[in-house]
């Protein structure tokens, strides 16, 4: 019996899986083979890598249990499982597998089971933070982001003070999390502060985003942090899915107020710890991230939704109104030349550059009230134009 069982920390195994799929592996969780035996036979060893995590929820006697299940698996096999069930598996399977590893980045290092202390393990991906820029890189964050958002001219003022303030007390250890609440009616440019945020900080993949509006049931919490310790087929809370799969140091978090208690507390500790904590207790340090909150309460509701205590957490509380003609006309202006762009890219056909001015003429920018309905109308329009217009799709 040769079989080697390897662990993995969670918040490394995205690029676990990416790493095992280009050497032409799918990972399976052992649940499947539990249910019907008769699978085992039919694994392909060559491409098939067996997560053993979730045998931990099934029965307090997991030595019994383990052997008489992993016998059943040729030697050749792949085993993996979380380096939370390290201490567990490692004595009830002892005689399961010959030897245990630690995944760490693209290689792997050998256990001592005279060593006690656990191996230090890296986070794969680094995320990009406001923190992190240098002045001249500061300075031109600052410009792409007034570029991209549209009025607000206030916000975009103070946000240049807070964040300086913010990367001095966040080196010295005495800031953590930069945290924006921002209020309004829907459609007001709250959300497109943290995309654009993303990407003046140079996203390249996606925004984590967070809806509350989804958060309002009692099992809410579990699902944003996933849930406890030995329920079968559990799966990562969507908070750790989201600051995860992203390459920015930016959460956004929408319709925060149609959340419940048990959520306010856990942003609590949030803000002020810079952690992001699951039901099994793995952390993902987001010291340095910017958090966007966003409510479509007004103000006199503010005080009344929202605990004294979370509303000190935090930094700053601003009251987002409708945008003026004038920017809405900039919207318009950058919005149209940003489809030009994509179009010319994707269809490789040329547009007019001041395609803009067409728009301009057409749309009667004070009918409408909010910038969601600004862009359907300007999508609207495109779609008309290129209609007497075709391009090859």
């Amino acid at each position: 019996m040769e079989k080697e069982l390897l662990f993995f920390d969670r918040t490394d195994f995205e690029e676990f899986k990416l790493f095992k799929e280009a050497e032409g592996y799918e990972i399976e969780s052992i649940t499947n083979y539990i249910k019907d035996k008769s699978l085992i036979d039919e694994i392909d060893v060559y491409s098939t890598i067996i997560d053993i995590t979730s045998i931990s929820g099934y029965t307090t006697s997991i030595q019994a249990f383990g052997e008489e299940l992993l016998f059943l698996f040729s030697d050749d096999i792949q085993f993996i499982a979380d380096i939370n069930k390290e201490e567990l598996f490692k004595y009830e399977l002892r005689y399961c597998f010959s030897s245990f590893n630690t995944w760490i980045g693209t290689s792997t290092l050998e256990l001592d089971p005279s060593n006690d202390k656990k191996t230090t393990r890296k986070n794969f991906k680094k995320h990009k933070k406001i923190t992190d820029l240098d002045e001249t890189e500061l300075g031109n964050f600052f410009e792409s982001l007034r570029t991209r958002l549209y009025g607000h001219d206030k916000f975009k003022d103070d946000l240049f003070e807070l964040v300086k303030t913010f990367r001095i007390f966040n080196k010295i250890g005495e800031h953590k999390v930069l945290s924006l609440f921002l209020l309004g009616e829907s459609g007001v440019g709250k959300t497109e502060v943290a995309r654009s945020i993303y990407s003046a900080l140079g996203g390249n993949t996606k925004l984590a985003k967070l809806n509350f509006g989804n958060y309002s049931s009692e099992t809410s919490l579990s699902s944003l942090i996933g849930s406890s310790r030995g329920y079968i087929g559990s799966e990562d809370g969507e908070i750790f899915m989201r600051v995860r799969d992203t390459d920015v140091g930016i959460l956004l978090i929408d319709e925060f107020e149609k959340s419940n208690a048990a959520l306010f507390n856990y942003f609590l500790d949030v803000l002020e710890n810079g952690k992001i904590i699951s039901s099994m207790a793995e952390e993902i340090d987001i010291d340095g991230f910017i958090i966007v909150f966003t409510s479509n309460v007004g103000k006199e509701d503010f005080g009344i939704r929202f605990s004294p205590e979370l509303r000190s957490r935090f930094d700053y509380k601003c009251l987002f109104t409708l945008l003026y003609e004038e920017d809405k006309n900039k919207y318009i202006e950058f919005r149209v030349s940003s489809i030009v762009r994509k179009v010319k890219e994707k269809f490789n056909r040329d547009l007019p550059e001041n395609l803009h001015e067409h728009f301009l003429k057409i749309i009667e920018v004070s009918k409408f009230k909010n910038m969601r309905d600004l862009n359907k109308e300007i999508k609207r329009v495109f779609v008309e134009y290129i209609s007497d217009n075709p391009i090859n799709t």
